[in-house]
């Protein structure tokens, strides 16, 4: 891409520093949203898992992924060039639209951060720590980097030549994670116990912190894509409230119908639902579209997060419910509901529109989903042939905190909840554990 001969306008670039580290904070959130949400014996594992991502997506992003990206089309609409591989070419002065495009590259690198560590939810308690390190930079590569050019780059055959609508993200992040979480949880098979064992989160009040800090940063995901501070970062910062408030009441109607009790794992739930499916419709649909997204989303996801139960896939932490579920309801209702005065031109389905939007929604949600089920499901595979991708038996059983990363969450029930533990475990423990 061309980089203008233009200055950076000084509000728009205050306004994307400050969106970029709220959307960097999502990341952490989502740690411990995720870590609240296992059990006590592999807290820290699943923190490290989002937590190692921001490590390994930036040095990936930083050296080609930004490039394949956001360069020049290198392949009819399927991937970007290589002209900015390690970043070269944007100094300081360089410009993307009205910001620094180094601060746009930041600001999108943070997208692809999140969306790795989204994948971890569906296969939590049972995989090898060393192989999420090698699944990780190959995965963004593979999966995220094309997806993103599909929908933002240059010369995107999604943006440019199918026309789909997507202002922050349903397609690369929310469907990418969720179509890829259902892979990776179909490579590991279902954790020891699943259908049988209570499996529920072991720390509420950490779900709930870490879902506020999602919300929060949320606002820079959704109202940041307007990429200034203009009106229309203002309406998207709205709808993104708008929905995450309806997701939450349609999850807790949902709850309180069917089992006869809301519960704070449902509004945390509830929120996240209706935040994931206004990411990509935040940007076209109106104030009453986004109280309509996000009521949806609460609602169907409360649903979909049962049917791992019936198909028998071990989604451990919902996030084919809630992620693809979600992302597939907000990216298709943007042709239902999308309103000229915030697209410039399309029109959804009750805005006398027609069915033309919402076929180019469909086939841009199916096209993503299957690439990124089918990568991943091959990345997955092949990295489970040559090094394993599940925990031992033994680990699993044991916890993986203490057996992978020879610490753990809490002083107390340091070895899990009744396992049998090997006499080599055992001296570990002895190890790591403070004497008192």
């Amino acid at each position: 891409m061309p980089l203008a001969a233009a200055s950076a306008d000084t509000g728009d670039t205050a306004w994307l520093l400050a969106a970029t580290a709220l959307v960097l904070l999502m990341t952490p959130g989502l740690a411990l949203f995720y870590g609240g949400m296992v059990r006590t014996k592999s807290v820290l594992n699943m923190l490290m898992m989002s937590f190692v991502s921001i490590a390994l997506v930036t040095v990936v992003w930083l050296a080609a992924g930004y490039s394949l990206t956001f360069g020049e089309d290198a392949a009819g609409g399927l991937i970007g060039g290589l002209e900015h591989a390690g970043m070269s070419g944007l100094g300081p002065d360089s410009v993307q639209g009205t910001v620094p495009t180094v601060l746009f590259a930041t600001f999108q690198l943070t997208f692809a951060i999140i969306t790795a560590a989204l994948v971890s939810g569906a296969v939590a308690d049972r995989a090898k720590f060393g192989a999420w390190l090698v699944f990780v930079p190959v995965w963004a590569l593979l999966v995220y980097v094309p997806v993103a050019h599909w929908v933002w780059g240059p010369g995107g055959w999604i943006l440019e030549k199918l026309g789909a609508l997507d202002f922050a993200g349903g397609l690369p992040v929310e469907i990418v994670s969720g179509a890829s979480g259902l892979a990776l949880c179909l490579v590991l098979g279902p954790r020891m116990g699943f259908k049988k064992d209570a499996m529920r989160p072991h720390n509420l009040p950490m779900v709930m912190l870490g879902a506020g800090l999602l919300w929060f940063g949320w606002f820079g995901f959704n109202a940041g894509s307007a990429l200034g501070a203009n009106g229309l970062a203002a309406a998207a910062f709205l709808n993104t409230l708008a929905a995450g408030c309806t997701g939450l009441l349609g999850w807790l109607f949902v709850e309180q119908k069917r089992d006869g009790h809301p519960t704070t794992l449902g509004a945390a739930s509830g929120a996240v639902a209706g935040l994931v499916a206004i990411t990509p419709s935040c940007g076209s649909v109106s104030l009453l579209g986004a109280l309509v997204v996000g009521l949806a989303a609460g609602v169907v996801c409360s649903y979909a997060v049962s049917w791992k139960f019936k198909l028998n896939y071990d989604d451990s932490l919902d996030v084919v419910g809630v992620h693809l579920v979600g992302g597939v309801i907000g990216t298709l209702l943007i042709g239902v509901f999308a309103v000229e005065s915030m697209t410039g031109g399309a029109e959804g389905l009750l805005y006398g529109g027609g069915l033309g939007q919402l076929g180019r929604q469909l086939v841009a949600v199916v096209v993503v989903a299957v690439y990124a089920f089918g990568v991943t499901y091959g990345i997955g595979r092949l990295i489970d042939a040559t090094m394993g991708f599940r925990a031992s038996e033994e680990q699993e059983q044991t916890g993986l905190d203490l057996t992978v990363h020879a610490e753990t969450a809490y002083d107390h029930g340091v070895l899990g909840h009744g396992a049998p533990v090997s006499s080599s475990v055992l001296s570990h423990a002895q190890k790591v554990t403070p004497q008192a």
